[in-house]
């Protein structure tokens, strides 16, 4: 599996070391709600509250550079609108990896 990492922000950051930091702060926040939100809503079996949050968390797969977890997450969205959470063991493996990297910076 891929790992997560920070090259995205580092090339959209240029040398700005603040815009940097304050772009791993505001995924340092928002991560952990949405995936204690992710958790919630699958396991109360809320496809589509799952899948919306789905949407909100594949885009931060992206910003830490990991584009085959957000394939992924695009797929597994699509199974969640259908009703469908068979992909939910693999999405947790991905959303642990990415809230052990960010425990990290």
């Amino acid at each position: 599996m891929e790992q997560p990492n920070l090259k995205y922000i580092k090339e959209l950051s240029g040398d700005d070391i603040e815009f940097e930091q304050k772009f791993i702060s505001i995924l340092k926040d928002e991560f952990p709600v949405e995936f204690s939100t992710y958790i919630k809503h699958v396991d109360s079996n809320e496809t589509k509250e799952s899948a919306d949050i789905v949407h909100k968390l594949k885009h931060k797969f992206n910003i830490l550079s990991m584009e085959e977890a957000y394939r992924f997450a695009v797929t597994f969205e699509e199974q969640l609108r259908a009703g469908k959470i068979e992909m939910d063991s693999d999405f947790r493996a991905i959303l642990t990896k990415v809230e052990d990297f960010l425990k990290t910076l």
